[in-house]
C-alpha cells in the first residue's frame, strides 16, 4: 500500500507538476487514511470499501476535523483510486459517492450604519484620499464584491442615469444603482483623477502609479480607513457588501430586490447572506395572519 501511494506522489511531482504544498496536502492527507485503513486490518487499496471511507470520515469527524477538511481528505482519495484503477490496482473507486458533512457557512458581521457613518464621514483633500472615499462609498451604495469595484471602467459608470455596469460572478454584467453620497464623491475625485491616472488608462479606480488598483491594494486601503475612523474589527470588502444587504433589507424587508441588487442567481443564497432572523418572520405572522392568535370566545362570531 505504502509502494503505490508513494508512486502516485512521484506521478504528481513529475508529470502533473505539482507544486510541494499542493503535495505535501496529498501526503498528509493520504497518510492519515492509510494509518486508518492499516488500522482497521486493511492490506490492499483493492480490499477498500465504501464502508471503510464512510468511517475514515466519521472518524475525522469525531476528531474535531472541519467539513472542509475532511471534504479534501475524501478528494485527495478520489484522485488516488483514479491513479489505481489506471494502474489496474483497484477495480472501483469506493471514495466515488461520499460526501463530506456540509460546512457551515460563516458570515461577516455586518457594520451598523453609525459606524459606516463613521467611515464614510472622514475627511479628505488629497486625491488618493478623495478616490479612497469614492471607492468605499461605492462599495456601500451599490453592494458591490471587490472584483466588481476593481473590474470598473470609466466607460461603465453613467453618472446621468446613476449606474454603474459590472461584471459579477459567472461573468454576468449587472446594472447597479449609484446613491447620491456615492455620486457626489465619485464626482469629486474624477476631477482630480487625471493628475493620477497614466496616459490611456480606462480603470476606474488608478494607484498612485497611474495604473488600475489590485485587490490587494483596495483591501489595504480599506484597512487603512478603518483603523483612522477608529473601527475596531479588519474591514474587508465583503463586509461593507454584508452591511449593504442588511441595512437594505432591514429597510425593505423586500428579499427579490436585495436579491438583483447583489446579483445573486439564488434566492436561497440571499436568504443565506442577510441572515434573515426567524425573529422578524415570526413578528410579520402575528401582525398580518387572521388566525395567529388564540383568541376568547367572542372571537368565533
Amino acid at each position: 500500500m505504502r509502494k503505490a501511494l508513494d508512486a502516485y506522489l512521484t506521478r504528481l511531482r513529475d508529470e502533473r507538476q505539482a507544486s510541494p504544498h499542493t503535495l505535501a496536502a496529498y501526503r498528509r492527507d493520504l497518510d492519515a487514511a492509510l494509518a486508518d485503513l492499516t488500522r482497521a486490518g486493511v492490506d490492499q487499496w483493492a480490499d477498500v470499501t465504501p464502508q471503510h471511507v464512510r468511517d475514515l470520515a466519521a472518524q475525522a469527524h469525531r476528531q474535531g476535523r472541519s467539513p472542509s477538511t475532511i471534504a479534501r481528505r475524501l478528494s485527495a482519495l478520489r484522485g488516488f483510486y483514479r491513479y489505481l484503477l489506471v494502474e489496474g490496482l483497484a477495480t472501483s473507486n469506493p471514495a466515488a459517492d461520499i460526501q463530506a458533512p456540509k460546512a457551515g457557512r460563516k458570515l461577516p458581521k455586518a457594520l451598523d450604519v453609525d459606524a459606516i457613518s463613521q467611515l464614510l464621514d472622514q475627511p479628505a483633500s488629497t486625491p488618493l484620499a478623495l478616490r479612497d472615499k469614492a471607492m468605499m462609498e461605492l462599495f456601500y451604495s451599490a453592494g458591490l464584491r471587490l472584483a466588481e469595484l476593481a473590474g470598473i471602467d470609466l466607460g461603465d459608470y453613467r453618472p446621468d442615469e446613476g449606474l454603474v455596469r459590472v461584471l459579477g460572478k459567472g461573468r454576468k454584467q449587472r446594472e447597479a444603482p449609484v446613491g447620491g453620497q456615492a455620486a457626489k464623491a465619485l464626482k469629486t475625485w474624477l476631477r482630480s483623477r487625471p493628475a493620477v491616472a497614466a496616459a490611456g488608462e480606462m480603470a476606474l479606480f488608478v494607484s498612485a502609479r497611474g495604473t488600475r488598483l489590485s485587490h490587494r491594494a483596495i483591501q489595504a486601503r480599506l484597512s487603512q480607513a478603518a483603523k483612522a475612523a477608529g473601527l475596531p474589527a479588519h474591514l474587508h470588502p465583503h463586509k461593507l457588501r454584508h452591511s449593504f444587504a442588511t441595512h437594505m433589507l432591514e429597510s425593505t424587508k423586500d428579499l427579490r430586490a436585495v436579491q438583483e441588487l447583489l446579483g445573486h442567481a439564488s434566492i436561497g443564497t440571499t436568504q443565506i447572506y442577510t441572515h434573515l432572523d426567524f425573529a422578524h418572520l415570526a413578528s410579520v405572522y402575528d401582525a398580518a395572519h387572521p388566525r395567529a392568535h388564540a383568541g376568547g370566545e367572542d372571537d368565533d362570531t
